[in-house]
């Protein structure tokens, strides 16, 4: 399948799962996540595994509502079997005939080929420009990384 064709793909099933999003319906997401999904969801404090991410989207049905959304530039990139979808998107709402942005997010949804089709097996989506409370910027500065390297990582 050409990269083109595989671009084509995966931004259709991305937006059908964001339509039915906005009209408060999750599961559009849940029928597109590959049964070991990792989702990252900045109102979490840890990377959520399959069984979490998936209770998280069924606690949230009929709780959304976007009027609109504006996917902005979308790009796919294809490694054999994988597609790697990043975009941005701006959520809006209309209330007494005012539309406005309720949210900015950024998106990279990691999609891989299964017999079943495309199925996104990590998510992660944060806000654009997010609001850093109580943030300690020399904290941020002295922080150091630290890599686990261990054959009994459990993932998360």
């Amino acid at each position: 399948m050409k990269a083109v064709d595989v671009a084509t793909e995966v931004i259709a099933l991305e937006r059908a799962a964001l339509d039915r999003w906005g009209q408060g319906d999750p599961l559009g997401y849940v029928e597109l996540f590959d049964e070991d999904v990792t989702y990252f969801d900045p109102f979490q404090e840890r990377r959520l595994g399959a069984q979490e991410t998936t209770a998280l989207m069924h606690s949230v049905t009929g709780q959304i509502r976007v009027d609109r959304y504006d996917m902005q530039g979308a790009n796919v990139q294809c490694f054999g079997e994988v597609a790697l979808l990043s975009f941005n998107l701006v959520s809006y709402r209309t209330d007494e005939g005012r539309e406005r942005a309720i949210s900015s997010w950024n998106s990279t949804e990691a999609y891989r080929r299964t017999p079943q089709g495309w199925r996104i097996f990590h998510s992660h989506w944060s806000f654009v420009r997010p609001e850093l409370r109580d943030a300690n910027p020399e904290a941020v500065q002295g922080a150091a990384v630290t890599v686990q390297r261990s054959g009994t990582d459990s993932g998360r």
